[in-house]
């Protein structure tokens, strides 16, 4: 038997992932700033293009909390 849809607590989920993709993108900025002299430019690259990818994340995920709230 299929679990009923349960979509009650949505938004609340959407949030906690977007605080955490934030601390995510800010660790991964905080790193960058302190350490970038050590790295290899390949892995600064890998980490800046990881970030916008997190940033896009975090668009689309206030867009579909956003979403949620109107339904």
């Amino acid at each position: 038997m299929a679990k009923p849809d349960n979509r009650a607590d949505n938004e609340v989920h959407l949030q906690q992932h977007i605080d955490h993709t934030i601390a995510n993108l800010r660790e991964a900025e905080d790193y960058l700033d302190e350490h970038a002299e050590e790295l290899a430019p390949d892995e600064i690259q890998r980490i800046k293009a990881k970030n916008k990818r997190r940033k896009e994340s975090i668009r689309n995920f206030i867009a579909e909390k956003k979403d949620e709230a109107q339904e």
